[in-house]
């Protein structure tokens, strides 16, 4: 055991330096936990769209206004909840907002109308739509830097899985509980994980040492995550981030970010476009080709599935290689793999563009995620997070729009999949150009707080 002198502490520098321990994987664990339990209500959506179309005689119209409402909730929950951590926390942001959604969702199962329906899924995405930004600037900020990409990646793999999961229960459940019983799965989850968050997630480190307080918690959960170091009572923690007063939202335009933020917003503006396209429309789409409803949700399955698999490669490529040129590969290929899906006339075939698209599009996504934690300084890392988040999901709106539309005026296949590869695409090349206009970031201001 190591006693440290009396002497300032950088946080970020001392996590840098250390390996990644049992603490930080147990933070990236209830993160994804709680990630997955997002993508499985999020997305269940989509697997559910052809039973509540039938059950509740919904045209192609209805379906898109519960879509677009649903993800109008998602947008206003990071728009407005990614501000609220930066001030208040992570911890409490995710752990409030998993009790919200859960409760909603369950109670959605209890409905009989449209209208109800679209309601409680409005409200239930704002939770959605909270967790996910906090859940990201937390990991980062327990991750050592040259892992930060891998941890994040990672830890977004939850939403994927949860996505997958919720396709591949759609399938026995719907036959015999109905697109219902989905429902109260989906909302006794996060009621169940919530009271484990309370207990066992902790509040971020930096966002601690940056609003001065709590300073004895501070030494706790340095030493656990170092646990050879011991602190005396004398020590200052610091972070050698800029902070400064205002509105959050402004300073993702100040010290140089101003054009890479645009250049991130469009490439998660594209990217949410496509994900939510598919997600929503292609049980829908495949099952109206002749493919069979339980074969049209395990191939949307597939989709997530490979979102997943990308997501743990890229992790290490972007450690290794950089966001930039990964991300913009990446995107590459899912514009390729989409565009191939107009093209493919059998189920394996299909499975294999869908898993590929998959990977591209949802795993480009998760590889922005990491970038904008990683881009933006603690002090408006959520909001940050939460805005890039918050302008996708104006694309995740758009996504399920553009989709009924090309559906109503019956468009071919092979049309509607080449348009939908063009935002994958347009995300490539934005992604590429914010590595070309990225500046430094100035850390000027010293953040302390002594550890009595």
């Amino acid at each position: 055991m190591t006693t440290m002198p009396a002497t300032a502490v950088n946080v970020p520098d001392l996590i840098d330096e250390q390996k990644v321990g049992s603490f930080q994987i147990r933070v990236l664990i209830l993160c994804a936990l709680a990630a997955m339990l997002d993508g499985f209500a999020a997305q269940m959506i989509g697997y559910l769209a052809p039973s509540l179309k039938r059950d509740m005689n919904l045209d192609p119209a209805a379906l898109t206004g519960i879509f677009a409402w649903g993800l109008v909730g998602l947008m206003l929950g990071a728009l407005t909840l990614g501000p609220v951590a930066d001030r208040f926390g992570r911890k409490p942001v995710i752990v409030t907002c998993t009790i919200f959604f859960g409760l909603l969702t369950l109670a959605t199962a209890f409905i009989h109308s449209a209208a109800h329906l679209t309601i409680l899924r409005f409200l239930a995405s704002m939770g959605f739509g909270g967790t996910m930004p906090n859940a990201i600037a937390l990991t980062a900020e327990y991750a050592p830097h040259r892992r930060r990409g891998t941890m994040i990646t990672i830890m977004f793999c939850g939403f994927p899985i949860g996505a997958t999961i919720a396709g591949f229960a759609a399938v026995p459940i719907v036959p015999v509980y109905g697109w219902r019983g989905v429902f109260v799965l989906a909302g006794l989850m996060p009621l169940v994980l919530a009271p484990v968050l309370a207990f066992l997630l902790p509040e971020s480190i930096r966002h601690l040492v940056i609003h001065g307080k709590k300073a004895a918690r501070v030494r706790e959960l340095l030493a656990r995550v170092s646990p050879q170091l011991v602190f005396g009572s004398d020590t200052i923690f610091v972070v050698r981030e800029e902070r400064a007063p205002g509105i959050p939202v402004a300073h993702l335009f100040r010290q140089g970010r101003a054009l890479p933020t645009v250049f991130l917003w469009i490439g998660f503006f594209m990217s949410l476009v496509d994900i939510y396209l598919l997600s929503s429309w292609l049980p829908t789409v495949f099952h109206d080709a002749g493919i069979t409803l339980s074969l049209s949700v395990i191939a949307t399955a597939v989709f997530q599935g490979g979102g997943v698999v990308a997501s743990l490669v890229l992790g290490s490529l972007v450690d290794r290689f950089g966001a930039y040129r990964v991300m913009s590969i990446t995107f590459l290929l899912g514009a390729i793999s989409v565009a191939s899906l107009g093209y493919s006339h059998s189920i394996f075939s299909i499975m294999c563009c869908t898993f590929f698209a998959g990977a591209g599009v949802i795993g480009g996504q998760t590889g922005a995620n990491a970038l904008a934690a990683s881009f933006y300084p603690t002090y408006i890392r959520s909001t940050g997070v939460g805005w890039a988040l918050g302008i996708g999901r104006i694309g995740s709106i758009v996504g399920p729009i553009l989709g009924g539309l090309m559906l109503s005026l019956h468009w071919p296949l092979s049309t509607i999949f080449l348009a939908a590869a063009i935002p994958s695409l347009v995300g490539s090349a934005a992604i590429f150009l914010m590595g070309r206009s990225q500046a430094p970031v100035n850390a000027s201001n010293v953040l302390g707080v002594a550890a009595s």
